[in-house]
C-alpha cells in the first residue's frame, strides 16, 4: 500500500503513478500575427461527439498558450512514432520550434506535414484547473493520413509507440 498523497507535497508520487497512463502526443499550433506558434501536449482527448468537442490542458505558466488563445483557434497535430525529436523540440522554451519543421497553413493554424491526423478547432471554453487550464475546442475540420504509420506514445517519462495490431 502506498502512502497517502500529500496535497502540499512536491507531487513526485502523483507524477510517478500518473506516468503509468500511456498518452498520445500532439502538438497544438496556431498563427499569432502570421507567425506560427506551437507546443507539445499529451493531455489531449476527445470530449463529445455531438457536438464534436476536444480538450487539452496547457500549464498556466505557458508562454505559448496566450499566443494561441489570442488567435481564437488552434490546430491539433497528432504525432507518429518517428516524431520523438519534434515532440521534444515543441516542449522546449526559448527556441524557434518550427525551425526545420515542414508545415502548411490551415485555417486554424499550422499543420505539420507528416502528422498522423489534423484537427482544427475554435476555442469554445477555458476552465481553471489547479496549475493548468482546461481548454475545450469545438472541432471545425478533420483530416487523417492514410497508411501504416504508428502513433507516438508517452509512458513513464519516455517516448515509444504502440506495438499491437492497428
Amino acid at each position: 500500500m502506498s502512502p497517502d498523497l500529500d496535497p502540499q507535497g512536491d507531487g513526485e508520487l502523483y507524477r510517478r503513478v500518473l506516468g503509468h497512463l500511456p498518452t498520445g502526443v500532439t502538438v497544438i499550433t496556431a498563427l499569432d500575427d502570421g507567425e506560427p506558434v506551437g507546443m507539445s501536449s499529451n493531455s489531449f482527448t476527445s470530449v463529445s461527439l455531438h457536438p464534436p468537442l476536444v480538450l487539452f490542458c496547457p500549464a498556466k505558466g505557458s508562454l505559448t498558450w496566450p499566443r494561441i488563445h489570442a488567435s481564437g483557434s488552434f490546430a491539433v497535430n497528432v504525432f507518429a512514432a518517428h516524431h520523438e525529436q519534434a515532440a521534444r523540440r515543441f516542449s522546449q522554451r526559448g527556441i524557434d520550434r518550427f525551425e526545420g519543421v515542414s508545415w502548411h497553413a490551415r485555417p486554424a493554424g499550422p499543420a505539420l506535414d507528416d502528422a498522423l491526423a489534423w484537427i482544427e478547432c475554435t476555442i469554445d471554453a477555458e476552465h481553471d484547473a489547479g496549475d493548468h487550464l482546461i481548454v475545450v475546442g469545438a472541432v471545425r475540420a478533420l483530416e487523417v493520413r492514410e497508411g501504416e504509420t504508428k502513433p507516438l506514445v508517452f509512458f513513464r517519462g519516455g517516448y515509444g509507440s504502440f506495438a499491437g495490431e492497428a
